[in-house]
């Protein structure tokens, strides 16, 4: 086991999820339902099944691209995002 990464996984993960939409959902959820362990068990379902994805489409991917192309993709995705949503933001 890679203790390294999968700390630096761990905390990247919860830091970029504190305060996002999907949090926000489960709050909403938690907020009006009447289990709180129901939401709490379908939204860490859902978490670990997108998680899965994407270690899965990494995985893949890793095999065409190489890893630093990735990484250099992945990091221009998320500023062309934030461009994008920054513009979408002021109209």
């Amino acid at each position: 086991m890679d203790w390294k990464l999968l700390v630096s996984s761990f905390v990247s993960i919860f830091l970029a999820e504190l305060g996002d939409k999907t949090q926000l959902a489960t709050l909403s959820l938690a907020a009006g339902g009447s289990s709180r362990w129901a939401v709490f068990v379908g939204s860490a379902l859902a978490l670990t099944a997108t998680s899965a994805i994407a270690v899965l489409f990494g995985e893949g991917l890793s095999k065409v691209v190489p890893a630093l192309w990735v990484r250099r993709l992945a990091g221009a995705l998320f500023i062309a995002l934030g461009v994008v949503f920054l513009i979408k933001s002021r109209s």
